[in-house]
């Protein structure tokens, strides 16, 4: 039986803000270093980058780590993955790139699929066998390496082969593991080829995994729900909630209320709460330039992935919009989120034309929220401060994107 938990602390909702940007890596200049251990950092503090395929502009594990490593190149990636071995691929909440001192914690899941857990295709285990044999006879290969068998249909799932099902098959149950990527496409080796000597894959006992929920968790998000812990991993709420009530009996971990959102219960490890400078709340300042800090994050950025939790915390209610049939579309395509200091003040659709080298800005949005409250004092802080840090985050961000110019080209109610 787990401890009862009752709420003991209250926190404001600026100081809530501050230890989940802090944790986030957003919060003070490169916190996390620079280079490739810079990334790996990075990487281990957020618990996942997700990977994705849409390259409008850089795709989003780059542009995450970019975000927080501003040194950051996908080389640093991929060597990372291929030579260094400080991370992997596998499914967290989607496919992503994991830090490898986790791999244990996902045997679990590994081990479900194994045991006939549905992953949206059919497996063929003959199908698994013959691409098994294949890799350990002849080395890592890619999924165009097999023909599809003549006459066999393409499979159910985004209309793949039916040698790609079964090492993607492979691949959830463990079997296999991504060596590294080449434009983009996946490696496939044996794991024992993959896996370093000295990784711990020792299955986790329900204690140990409960832990390292509750751990992640508010190590990657500074304060968190009891249900953001366990977030699309079923089976494991009371293991989360056993480990919960037994950290927060011996105040390793405190419970908490945040002014203004009622009676939900958040929890935090007692050190960020002791941590909290005694300055002044507000807008963060970059040492350097005095000037407020911006960052134009990726919709997936582990800062936003979860919705209701932005809606709740930052009062900012976003989509993606690729997904909506464009007559639809209120902001753009791939409208990307604006933080400033603790605030997410506005949303940018932008797009990476390479071949002109111009970084296009569709429609640049300031939240009416913001735009109401502007007081003269805050104003003359936008336009002071938020507008020459945001032409200068936007410029880098234009480079990171391999383009040498900016184009304002969209709607919206801002034109800088």
């Amino acid at each position: 039986m787990s401890a009862k938990i009752k709420t003991r602390n209250s926190l404001s909702l600026t100081a809530a803000r501050k230890i989940i940007l802090t944790a986030q890596g957003l919060w003070g200049p490169a916190p996390f270093g620079s280079g490739k251990a810079g990334v790996v950092r990075a990487i281990e503090k957020l618990g996942y980058v997700q990977i994705d395929t849409i390259s409008v502009v850089e795709r989003a594990h780059h542009h995450v780590i970019w975000t927080r490593v501003p040194d950051y190149t996908p080389q640093h990636l991929h060597d990372l993955q291929t030579q260094d071995r400080k991370i992997f691929e596998y499914w967290s909440h989607a496919a992503s790139y994991l830090p490898l001192s986790d791999y244990r914690f996902y045997l679990p899941r590994m081990h479900a699929f194994a045991s006939g857990k549905r992953h949206g295709f059919v497996r063929n285990r003959r199908m698994m066998t013959f691409v098994l044999d294949r890799i350990r006879a002849e080395g890592a290969l890619q999924a165009r390496d097999f023909e599809t068998p003549k006459g066999a249909r393409s499979g159910p799932w985004f209309d793949w082969k039916p040698t790609k099902i079964a090492l993607e098959q492979l691949f959830m149950e463990g079997k296999v593991m991504v060596r590294e990527r080449r434009g983009f496409q996946k490696v496939y080796d044996l794991t024992e080829r993959v896996l370093p000597p000295g990784v711990d894959c020792s299955m986790p006992s329900p204690q140990e995994m409960g832990r390292f929920l509750v751990e992640r968790s508010l190590r990657q998000y500074g304060l968190a729900t009891e249900a953001e812990m366990h977030y699309l991993r079923k089976g494991h709420s009371s293991q989360v909630r056993n480990a919960l009530g037994e950290m927060c009996e011996s105040s390793e971990v405190l419970s908490l209320q945040v002014e203004g959102l009622g009676a939900q219960e958040f929890f935090a490890f007692s050190e960020s709460l002791k941590s909290l400078t005694q300055a002044q709340p507000g807008l963060k300042t970059d040492a350097k330039t005095g000037e407020n800090s911006v960052f134009i994050l990726s919709p997936f950025d582990n800062a936003v992935i979860q919705r209701k939790r932005l809606k709740t915390l930052f009062d900012f209610d976003y989509q993606i919009e690729c997904y909506v049939p464009a007559p639809k579309r209120q902001y753009g395509y791939f409208c990307l989120p604006i933080l400033w200091g603790d605030q997410m003040v506005g949303r940018m659709d932008a797009k990476a034309d390479r071949k002109s080298k111009k970084l296009l800005v569709l429609a640049l949005y300031l939240e009416k929220l913001i735009q109401k409250k502007l007081s003269k004092r805050i104003h003359k802080q936008f336009k002071d401060q938020f507008q020459p840090s945001f032409k200068k985050t936007l410029q880098s961000f234009a480079k990171f994107n391999g383009c040498e110019k900016v184009e304002m080209r969209g709607k919206g109610v801002v034109k800088l």
